[in-house]
C-alpha cells in the first residue's frame, strides 16, 4: 500500500435505510477537499491489493465529516465487507477527491435538471446543502433546481425527508420522489414510473428547455442511457448533459 494516497477515516454514524442500503459519516484523519458532485474512493485491506471502489460524497464540502449512500451488492468485491464495518470501526481513503459531476456555474444557464436512481441522488444531496448553505449566508439564489429522484420502494429514498424539507424551505428547489413499483405501495400519492417516463413532463411543467437547461443524470447505467435518449431528441446538446453512471464493468 502506497501510504502517500491514502489516509483513513472512522465511521462515526451508520443509518440503515433497507436491508441492502445504508448511510454512514465518516471522520477522516486528515481533510479531504472536493466539490459538490465530487466522489471519494474507499478502500479496505484485501488479498494481494487494497479493494476500491469510487462513492460519490452527500456531505458538503463545509461539513467536517464525509457521508455516503451505499448500496450492498451481493458477490461485490468490497461491499460486503464495508457493510461489516461498525461504528467506530476504519476504512481508507484515497487523498484526493475526483470527478466532473459538478454543478454547471459557468454556461449561464439558470435552470439546472437532476435525474436519479436510488444512490445516485448523493451528490445532489451535496449540492444542495452547499447551495443552501450559501443562501442561508446572504448569497442570492437565481437559479432553478428541479431534482427528479427514482426508486422501486419508498424506502430506498434515502434522503426522503430531508430534500422534502429543503424543497418546501427554498423556492429555487422543487424535488420529485417516484416509485417504478407502485402495486408494492397503493398509498402512495406521488409521481409514478421510472425516471426515463417522466422527464419531458416536467422539463414542460418547469418550462425548462434545451437551451437554458443543464441536465445532470446519475445511477442506474440503463437509466442514464435512457435518459440521455430523451434529452437528445428533445434537442439537449450533449455538453449540457453531466452523466455519472453507477456500477460499470465492475463488481462493488
Amino acid at each position: 500500500m502506497n501510504d502517500s494516497k491514502y489516509t483513513t477515516g472512522q465511521i462515526t454514524v451508520r443509518r440503515e435505510i433497507t436491508d441492502d442500503l445504508w448511510i454512514v459519516r465518516l471522520r477522516p484523519a486528515e481533510r479531504i477537499a472536493f466539490r459538490p458532485g465530487q466522489y471519494v474512493t474507499i478502500g479496505l485491506p484485501g488479498s494481494p491489493r487494497m479493494v476500491e471502489r469510487a462513492y460519490s460524497v452527500a456531505s458538503s464540502p463545509d461539513e467536517p465529516e464525509l457521508e455516503f449512500f451505499l448500496e450492498l451488492v451481493p458477490g461485490g468485491e468490497l461491499t460486503p465487507q464495508l457493510y461489516k464495518v461498525p461504528v467506530g470501526g476504519e476504512v481508507f481513503l484515497r487523498r484526493a477527491a475526483k470527478g466532473r459531476f459538478n454543478y454547471d456555474d459557468k454556461s449561464g444557464h439558470p435552470n439546472h435538471l437532476m435525474i436519479a436512481t436510488v444512490t445516485g441522488v448523493a451528490p445532489y444531496v451535496s449540492i444542495v446543502r452547499s447551495i443552501s448553505a450559501r443562501v442561508a449566508q446572504g448569497d442570492p439564489m437565481t437559479d432553478r433546481v428541479v431534482l427528479l429522484h427514482a426508486a422501486s420502494l419508498p424506502q430506498e429514498l434515502g434522503y426522503f425527508e430531508e430534500l422534502s424539507a429543503r424543497a418546501r424551505e427554498h423556492a429555487w428547489l422543487r424535488y420529485v420522489p417516484m416509485l417504478s413499483r407502485i402495486w408494492l405501495t397503493p398509498g402512495w400519492s406521488g409521481e409514478r414510473g421510472r425516471a426515463e417516463d417522466v422527464v419531458r413532463k416536467y422539463l414542460d411543467e418547469s418550462g425548462f428547455t434545451a437551451n437554458d437547461t443543464t441536465a445532470y443524470v446519475c445511477g442506474n447505467p440503463d437509466m442514464v442511457e435512457n435518459v440521455k435518449g430523451v434529452l437528445g431528441r428533445t434537442g439537449f446538446p450533449k455538453e449540457f448533459i453531466k452523466e455519472e453512471a453507477y456500477w460499470v464493468g465492475q463488481k462493488s
